[in-house]
């Protein structure tokens, strides 16, 4: 039987890490808007990856929500359009009902550090914070990435501070890496820890829920003097000199609704906290203005760029053009928040997607996944993915790694500020 051109896409029936189960018995409206929306992708059913239960109390979900969904997607697409139709609020007026407490218990959680309910810890090295609004990805981890190597490269000592996600040993202080050596899978920290230490030869990289003991295990045994918190925002125990906040430039806020009405883990009056916004994945062709609706007035705005570097061996050898995939036939295998977007990306340098097989967010392959990609076809997955795939597991089938760098487009504009905006603070303790 001839091979279908058609793209293919795996179906989670939760995604995971979900925000709460009242998303879940709301499916049926949201496949109902969904359809509405537009046309369905075309699917073969392939098997489906283990679900977590979706339960979550609302303490924990401004830092680690996400929602049921479209394939591949944390929220339904339909939750990032700025204008709804009538009928589309009628169909999602249901999901109100859950917005409120989520609103409710984000505004509280915030609000207990910032009236002195509950204690912020002040660490002895200068902290940075990057995060963002929204769930899905933003491009912050690879910024923090970005900024880490640019301050190590004019002479200061960094560390970098993760939650890490699906880690086994997450609850603990893992010294992830030492800026010379990586210590830990991504099974044991997670992935995002794992590729921060790929990344950033030079800079010490630890991962754990607790990132108080982290900030003070980077200052006595690396003599850290900037501490960087990938995903901080949300993380209102720890003083943080800046404020970073990383904003989709093509998508902005969304609908402007908290989850799970909207794409937004807090209100928008949160980023009356922040120092700056960084528009990530700004196109490179001209095009609008990022998209700042709701955003506070003379609040810094810096653009960034998220740019396909080349391809390179599952191995971290032959590192190749992007202009090698121009008219082929490729499928992508990936476990990040946001597979459209990578879809598009490739499909923007010329290749054909033949198949997307997309898991939940942070997904930790196994060996028979990866052994289940058909040999024939070429594989495209991305840097973040390839830490989780050993190369032996990958034999006989063609696997390639997506390899991007950040590019802003006032490097030394953004560094500087940065730079003189910690050295103030230094100066004023």
């Amino acid at each position: 039987m001839a091979r279908t051109s058609r793209t293919s896409v795996i179906r989670s029936s939760c995604c995971d890490r979900s925000a709460c189960c009242i998303v879940c018995a709301l499916r049926k409206t949201w496949r109902a808007c969904w359809a509405s929306s537009g046309p369905t992708p075309s699917a073969t059913h392939v098997p489906q990856p283990r679900a977590r239960d979706c339960s979550r109390i609302v303490a924990r979900w401004s830092s680690r929500s996400s929602c049921c969904g479209p394939p591949g997607a944390r929220v339904p697409e339909y939750l990032w359009a700025e204008s709804e139709s009538w009928a589309r609020r009628v169909l999602l007026a249901p999901l109100l009902l859950a917005e409120g407490p989520y609103r409710l218990g984000a505004w509280l959680h915030r609000s207990a550090y910032q009236r002195g309910l509950r204690r912020v810890i002040r660490l002895p090295p200068r902290v940075i914070s990057i995060g963002n609004l929204t769930v899905g990805g933003s491009g912050k981890t690879p910024l923090v990435s970005w900024l880490a190597g640019e301050l190590r490269a004019r002479g200061r000592k960094v560390a970098i501070l993760s939650r890490g996600v699906r880690g086994s040993r997450s609850a603990e202080v893992n010294v992830v890496s030492d800026g010379e050596r990586v210590f830990f899978s991504a099974a044991e920290v997670g992935d995002e820890p794992v590729w921060l230490a790929s990344t950033v030869p030079g800079v010490p990289v630890l991962a754990g829920r607790n990132r108080v003991a982290l900030g003070l295990r980077a200052s006595a045994v690396f003599g850290a003097e900037i501490l960087i918190l990938d995903d901080g925002f949300q993380h209102h125990r720890v003083a943080r000199d800046l404020n970073l906040v990383c904003i989709d430039a093509r998508l902005g806020l969304g609908n402007g609704h908290v989850l799970p009405r909207g794409p937004l883990r807090e209100p928008r009056s949160a980023l009356s906290q922040a120092d700056a916004i960084l528009f990530t994945r700004v196109p490179v062709e001209p095009g609008p203005a990022p998209r700042a609706l709701g955003l506070p007035p003379g609040l810094l705005r810096f653009g960034v760029r998220i740019a396909t570097r080349g391809l390179r061996a599952l191995d971290g050898s032959e590192l190749s053009a992007p202009d090698v995939l121009r008219g082929q036939k490729v499928a992508l295998l990936t476990a990040i928040a946001r597979p459209d977007r990578l879809k598009r990306e490739i499909e923007a340098l010329g290749a054909e997607v033949t198949e997307l097989r997309a898991y939940p967010d942070h997904h930790l392959y196994t060996r028979a996944e990866i052994e289940a990609l058909d040999p024939a076809r070429q594989w495209l997955t991305t840097a973040k993915d390839a830490v989780k795939i050993p190369p032996s597991w990958a034999a006989g089938r063609r696997v390639a790694v997506v390899e991007q760098e950040v590019r802003p487009d006032e490097p030394q504009r953004l560094l500087e500020w940065i730079v003189d905006s910690l050295d103030r603070v230094h100066r004023s303790v």
